[in-house]
């Protein structure tokens, strides 16, 4: 193995640590629901962390990984030494951001709101992210019926 190979299975090993570590403190999210969140195997995952891998992690589920976790993934790619492929990802524009949104992100990062007023945020939008959606025949049975 070349030295650069290595250097980037370290580093891509330090992200992928960090991005769990942060998912455990912030979120409590053990290792089994990272993966669930995020659609990556455990198994991909904890080869990731140990830089046991012989081919570059598949693009699609480092963009996964990163996505489940709230992550820009051209970190993930830098850490890869994909640049070139981080740059033209990051050159998109983010979709627009709903204002209800974006006030409970100024909530989540405001000093002045408790730990407790953050965490019923997080476990509400958790909640609503992850419910499974009605079939649209049962929505609109229940508008007639109200």
């Amino acid at each position: 193995m070349t030295e650069s190979a290595h250097a980037r299975k370290i580093a891509f090993a330090a992200f992928v640590r960090r991005a769990l570590d942060d998912a455990r403190a912030m979120r409590a999210w053990s290792g089994t629901e990272v993966s669930r969140r995020t659609g990556v195997s455990r198994q991909t995952i904890n080869r990731w962390v140990r830089g046991d891998w012989a081919s570059d992690p598949e693009a699609e589920r480092v963009v996964a990984f990163c996505e489940g976790l709230g992550l820009n993934p051209t970190t993930a790619f830098a850490a890869l030494g994909w640049e070139r492929a981080a740059t033209q990802r990051a050159a998109t524009a983010p979709p627009p951001m709903d204002p209800d949104v974006e006030a409970l992100l100024r909530r989540l990062v405001d000093p002045n709101v408790s730990d407790a007023e953050k965490f019923h945020i997080r476990e509400t939008i958790r909640y609503l992210a992850y419910r499974p959606s009605l079939p649209m025949d049962v929505r609109k049975r229940g508008n007639r019926a109200g």
